[in-house]
């Protein structure tokens, strides 16, 4: 019982840290490029977790390494530009929204490459969760114009998230999670590294409006939505397995309606709705 409440609390957790990264993105993007918050966020969170690093390196298998990167780009790397490039056209609502197609890549990557079992009650969990999430978005309203293109990114960001729970679930689930998170994001940051210092992020950083701003945004996006989301993200996966961790962006759209509450947005009842709808999905997943 002490294990759920646990896997709950971190469930909560996460829901409200990457539910609030889809706003810090866009203000992070008010004076920079995709690419550069992007970076920012990915080297933020690789220089936090150097110590980290230098602890367990020597501690890791070495034919363990690459597995660890390929996580690395898969639940990190890559999501975090795609992301970016998709919010400098979609809201970031409507992004924190679409995020929540994870749990079904995740189920499909689970089933089809290593053929886990999976309940009939954790399907039918999956599709209502999946159906909430359709109707709040209905009911949120969008951009066509700009949603079925910029939209596209978002959706490959879930994929690849989806992808890597089920890597992390059958090939890594030894690892503790400091160990895993920070070894991954020390060649995310390497990667990105000379992604931000080949643009024009210096010239920029000097003009810019609220340049400040936008990178003390980025900054929190990788030390939070990063570095201490990842970590606990892992430890979720190890503790309640790939499904239930999945069903984490079921949650992401609370908080990304929340936030827009906070900002002025108008929420209806049929909003409130769709979110019980979607947390009845993630009960009915984890339920014994």
């Amino acid at each position: 019982m002490n294990q759920r409440v646990l896997n709950w609390g971190i469930f909560l957790l996460l829901s409200l840290t990457w539910g609030s990264s889809f706003i810090l993105m866009k203000l992070g993007l008010e004076s920079f490029s995709p690419y550069q918050v992007a970076s920012i966020r990915l080297i933020s969170a690789g220089l936090a977790l150097l110590p980290v690093f230098v602890r367990y390196i020597g501690q890791t298998p070495a034919k363990k390494i690459p597995v660890i990167i390929l996580s690395g780009l898969l639940g990190n790397g890559i999501p975090a530009y795609l992301f970016c490039i998709a919010e400098t056209r979609i809201d970031s609502s409507l992004a924190g929204m679409l995020n929540s197609f994870t749990p079904v890549f995740a189920l499909i990557f689970t089933v089809a490459l290593f053929h886990a079992p999976v309940a009939k009650r954790q399907l039918t969990g999956l599709a209502i969760g999946f159906v909430g999430v359709i109707c709040l978005f209905l009911a949120k309203g969008i951009d066509a114009n700009a949603y079925w293109y910029y939209g596209f990114f978002v959706i490959m960001a879930t994929a690849c998230y989806g992808l890597n729970i089920a890597l992390v679930h059958h090939y890594l689930k030894e690892f503790a999670s400091l160990q895993l998170v920070s070894v991954s994001l020390f060649f995310m940051a390497l990667f990105a590294l000379p992604v931000l210092l080949f643009s024009d992020f210096f010239t920029v950083f000097g003009k810019a409006e609220g340049a400040y701003t936008s990178l003390a945004a980025s900054v929190t996006l990788g030390l939070l939505g990063t570095g201490v989301a990842s970590i606990l993200f892992y430890q979720l996966i190890r503790s309640a397995g790939a499904i239930f961790a999945s069903m984490v962006t079921y949650g992401l759209p609370v908080v990304a309606i929340g936030w827009g509450f906070l900002a002025g947005e108008d929420i209806n009842s049929l909003q409130v709705i769709c979110l019980a709808v979607i947390m009845g999905g993630v009960y009915l997943v984890n339920r014994k």
